[in-house]
C-alpha cells in the first residue's frame, strides 16, 4: 500500500533535515579556529518481507531473490572529520597551533561543575592574573596553568611546549611553565559543548597527555593558528544535494497521497 510509501518519504525528508542542520552548522563556522566539520551518516530502517530469498520454487530450486520493502531512514550519528585545516600565520606572541595530533587542555565551567575539557583552537590570550587563557566566551585556563609574570617583555613557547620568559633586567630566558597536550584513542568519540571545545565520553576513551613531540603527540607552533577545516565547496554541493534530495522525498509524498486518494475514491464506485 502506499501508506509504506508515505511513511518512508516522511522519514527521508526527517533525515534529510538533520542533515541541512549538519551542513548549516558546518557553514556558520567556516571562520572558527580549531572547528572540525561533521557528516550525517545514515543507516536504513526495517525491511517488509513478503517473500523470503532462497524459498523452494516448484522445481525445489531456490529462489535467486525474495520481495522485501523497505521502510525508509534514519540518522545513525554524526560523525566529526579531524583533518587539519589550513594554518594562519598570526604572528600573535600566545597563538599557538598543534602541527599533527593532540589537543590542548583547559579548565571550564559546565553545567556548574570545574572540568577538563580539550580544543584544537590555540587562540590564547593572558588574563588579569598573568594566566594563559583561552580566547572565548568563558577564557577556560590553560591546565596545567601558566602564570606569565607582569615584568615579560619577551614570551617565547618551544615546539616541545616550553614556555619562557625574559623579565624586565634580565637578558635570558627562563621556564615558567609547560604546556601539555591529551589526545584520545578515538577523537571522533568527543562530545561537543560549543565555545570550541570539548569533552570526554565513554566512546572517546580517557585522555593521554604528555608534553608536545611525545609519545605520538604533534608539536607546538608559536605565531600561528589552525583554522576550521571546513570546504566552502564540498559544503555547498552538499547543500544543493540535500535540498534537491528533500524535494524528490516531497514528491514522493505526493504520489503516495494521490494514490491514496484514487484507491479511495475507487471504494465510492
Amino acid at each position: 500500500m502506499a501508506i509504506t510509501a508515505l511513511q518512508a518519504a516522511a522519514s527521508g525528508m526527517r533525515a534529510l533535515d538533520e542533515k541541512l542542520n549538519v551542513v548549516a552548522n558546518n557553514l556558520a563556522n567556516i571562520n572558527t579556529n580549531g572547528f572540525k566539520r561533521s557528516r550525517v551518516n545514515f543507516e536504513d530502517l526495517l525491511y517488509q518481507v513478503k517473500r523470503e530469498p532462497g524459498i523452494p520454487n516448484a522445481q525445489d530450486e531456490p529462489i535467486p531473490h525474495g520481495i522485501l520493502v523497505g521502510t525508509g531512514v534514519k540518522v545513525s550519528g554524526t560523525q566529526m572529520n579531524f583533518e587539519p585545516g589550513g594554518v594562519d600565520t598570526t604572528g600573535r606572541t600566545y597563538d599557538l597551533q598543534i602541527e599533527g595530533e593532540g589537543f590542548f587542555q583547559v579548565e571550564t565551567v559546565q553545567d556548574g561543575d570545574v572540568i577538563t575539557a580539550y580544543t584544537r583552537a590555540g587562540n590564547f590570550v593572558r588574563n588579569a592574573m598573568g594566566n594563559i587563557v583561552l580566547g572565548n566566551s568563558g577564557g577556560a585556563v590553560l591546565e596545567p596553568p601558566i602564570v606569565v609574570p607582569d615584568d615579560a617583555i619577551d614570551t617565547s613557547i618551544g615546539r616541545n611546549g616550553e614556555v619562557r620568559v625574559r623579565q624586565q633586567g634580565a637578558t635570558t630566558l627562563n621556564i615558567v611553565g609547560q604546556i601539555e597536550l591529551a589526545r584520545f584513542v578515538n577523537p571522533e568519540g568527543l562530545k561537543q559543548i560549543g565555545r570550541n571545545l570539548y569533552v570526554e565520553t565513554d566512546a572517546s576513551g580517557p585522555p593521554v597527555a604528555a608534553v608536545p613531540e611525545t609519545d605520538g603527540l604533534g608539536a607546538t607552533v608559536q605565531g600561528a593558528l589552525e583554522m576550521s577545516n571546513v570546504d566552502p565547496v564540498r559544503e555547498l554541493i552538499a547543500l544543493i544535494t540535500t535540498q534537491r534530495a528533500f524535494e524528490l522525498n516531497s514528491k514522493s509524498i505526493q504520489s503516495a497521497d494521490e494514490s491514496l486518494r484514487i484507491v479511495s475514491n475507487l471504494k465510492r464506485i
